[in-house]
């Protein structure tokens, strides 16, 4: 039997959606979430949780620009292979060290964009608070991929970096949060950050291994569950 949008997300168990390997069509797979729950009945809201594949994800007006195949050249040598996003915002790279989420909403929870996006960031930055980490929301001057709904850590370093798409119907807020090292992230950022001509300063990506070493991946997935979804 053929199912729909609709059916396949009715058969997901219940509304949290835990993925454990890195798949080749993460990306996609963000854009597929968000139709699905636009398309049903009942699931107001999602979270995808993921261990992404190495990845440069660069956004769609970043691949117009001069400098885009320096910068897809420069995600290959570092080891990430390059991606166009399908939300908005600025480059920005991730590995299999990193949690990455999807968070979909319908439409008619929240009318206006700005305010899924604000109540889910502090949302996220309570979760986190909740760990003992000082979160707070808003962008830190020289992040990389700058936007008004990252979570920084101290006022210093960007601890989650977000983007965000809207379809009829629905919302998605994705996120990404390092747990490890960020000198490769760095790395390859700064390489392609240049070729494309945007300005950032590498001191304010921020991880987890600095903000809170005692807590585990388990501890902020089940924050940002509980937190999120409820």
């Amino acid at each position: 039997m053929t199912t729909g949008p609709a059916d396949r997300l009715a058969l997901l168990p219940g509304r949290l959606i835990r993925q454990a390997a890195a798949l080749p069509d993460d990306l996609e797979r963000s854009v597929e979430l968000l139709h699905e729950v636009a398309a049903a009945d009942g699931a107001a809201r999602v979270l995808r949780l993921y261990s992404p594949a190495p990845t440069l994800a660069l956004t769609r007006r970043e691949s117009l620009m001069p400098g885009y195949p320096v910068a897809v050249a420069a995600g290959h040598r570092h080891g990430f292979t390059p991606a166009i996003r399908p939300t908005g915002g600025r480059a920005v790279a991730y590995d299999e060290t990193c949690l990455v989420f999807d968070l979909v909403e319908r439409e008619d929870a929240h009318p206006h964009p700005s305010a899924f996006f604000t109540q889910a960031g502090n949302s996220i930055v309570d979760a986190l608070r909740g760990l003992g980490v000082d979160a707070r929301l808003g962008e830190v001057p020289g992040e990389y991929c700058p936007g008004e709904y990252s979570i920084n850590a101290r006022g210093a370093v960007k601890l989650v970096g977000t983007s965000q798409r809207g379809v009829r119907g629905a919302r998605l807020l994705s996120g990404m949060l390092a747990f490890g090292p960020v000198d490769r992230f760095v790395a390859v950022l700064t390489e392609a950050n240049a070729a494309l001509g945007l300005e950032w300063d590498p001191r304010t990506f921020g991880s987890m291994l600095v903000e809170a070493p005692t807590v585990s991946r388990g501890d902020v997935e089940e924050a940002l569950a509980v937190g999120l979804i409820g």
